[in-house]
């Protein structure tokens, strides 16, 4: 059977793509571009040329022609070590906002998150290809590290302001394509998270590599793995709190069962998956509000979760006084200084209002609101189910989707939650109805 290929209904098939200069044009002029090319009904254009901040996001990234606005909320209920802190978090998912409060509000019974970091340390890698001997081209790395380390050091502002390369280290590696060394350059990066700048060591070093060791460095780039940039939460919820009056379990048993899901994510990687995905659906919608590199947090927690075969970020056990006991390890590469985080409006007023100074500091709070949201997605998987609660902050979507009038959508979403019906065929009976 031949394969059947779909095309957008916006274009035509014979559209071309290729556009010569394209992110020479202003933004306005690349979007009128794109426009005549595309077949856009009129909302869509209005979509596109209703924009805000089009200037700053011209200077933060190629090609823009518009702009696309992700709702900015707040997670109420965060003691931090000590410290009460709203949260800006940036998503279109309100039940991930709901879940974090939810899960700071249940930690608050015995002083809410307290936490500990390491760090800043990112890692540069330096790939060294083609040697005789890799093993005595270790060797060399490892007695001319101090040398290497001051190469790394004269490359940028980070010594300046009291980090630099502090370490350097080399390992030999078996690959499908043989024995190979890579140097790590271990890099304090203090407030910023760091990337730019520790690529610049890398690749500032890399000659003075291939001079020690003869062989030809070809990757000079850092680790999204950040092992040596790691952050803890714990928390400790009473089972008093766990009780609810619309369950029939009690909170000793709604406990035993979250411990019981955590074992079975322990044990499967299919479920950890999942189960990671609820920490880190807290952890990128902060990452977003301060305009933090989500990507390199995601791709960093999941490569920690697969060190020892793919587990859990976040453990929970019952302690000596029956309480549930919960925490989290997790890579945090962000920062407070440099890149998008300050230059951006909306980004640096969503800094202040989580009120934090250091990178160690935000570190922290990231390892929170992972937490958070997955002590409350686990204690709604544990008791009465995940939909129950997320279809209902739901409702208001799924009201528009089916057509409700604006001015009828919270109408039409509380009769569904009442009826504990959130599905789109009765908000279509319903729109049907109150419109009639």
């Amino acid at each position: 059977m031949p394969v059947q290929t779909k095309h957008c209904s916006s274009q035509s098939s014979d559209m071309d793509s290729r556009v010569p200069g394209f992110y020479e044009l202003s933004p306005a002029d690349r979007l009128e571009a794109i426009l005549e090319r595309c077949d856009c009904d009129s909302d869509a254009r209005d979509a596109l040329e209703t924009t805000s901040q089009l200037d700053v996001a011209d200077q933060l990234s190629e090609n823009v022609i518009s702009t696309i606005a992700y709702p900015l909320s707040i997670a109420t209920n965060f003691r931090i070590d000590g410290v009460d802190r709203f949260v800006p978090m940036a998503t279109e998912e309100s039940s991930v906002v709901a879940a974090s409060a939810h899960g700071a509000k249940l930690a608050r019974h015995h002083g809410g998150f307290y936490t500990s970091v390491d760090g800043p340390f990112m890692i540069g890698q330096i790939q060294v290809t083609d040697l005789a001997d890799p093993r005595a081209a270790r060797a060399r790395i490892l007695e001319h590290a101090s040398e290497i380390r001051a190469e790394a050091n004269d490359q940028g502002v980070l010594v300046s302001h009291g980090g630099g390369c502090e370490e350097v280290t080399a390992r030999v590696l078996d690959t499908p394509r043989g024995e190979m060394v890579v140097v790590h350059l271990v890099v304090n990066t203090q407030d910023a998270m760091g990337a730019n700048a520790v690529n610049t060591m890398a690749e500032g070093v890399a000659p003075l590599v291939e001079e020690l060791t003869g062989g030809e460095v070809i990757l000079r780039i850092l680790s999204n793995l950040a092992d040596r940039r790691l952050a803890r939460a714990r928390c400790t919820i009473p089972t008093e709190a766990l009780d609810r009056d619309d369950t029939e379990r009690s909170g000793a048993e709604v406990r035993d069962r979250i411990v019981d899901a955590w074992a079975f994510a322990a044990a499967d990687p299919y479920r950890a998956a999942t189960h990671n995905k609820g920490v880190l659906n807290g952890m990128d919608s902060l990452a977003l509000a301060t305009m933090n590199d989500w990507r390199a947090i995601e791709a960093g927690a999941h490569a920690y979760a697969a060190r020892d075969g793919y587990g859990p970020l976040t453990t929970y056990e019952v302690d000596a006084d029956g309480n549930l006991s919960c925490s989290i390890e997790v890579p945090v590469q962000t920062g407070v200084v440099g890149g998008a985080t300050r230059a951006h409006p909306t980004a640096h007023a969503a800094m202040e209002l989580l009120d934090v100074d250091t990178a160690d500091e935000l570190a922290g709070v990231f390892a929170s609101v992972g937490l958070a949201e997955n002590v409350a997605s686990m204690r709604a998987l544990a008791d009465e189910g995940i939909q129950t609660g997320h279809m209902k902050l739901h409702a208001k979507n799924v009201a528009a989707e089916a057509g409700a009038p604006e001015d009828l959508v919270a109408e039409i979403a509380a009769r569904m939650v009442a009826e504990d019906d959130v599905r789109a065929s009765r908000a279509r009976e319903l729109v049907e109805t109150v419109t009639d």
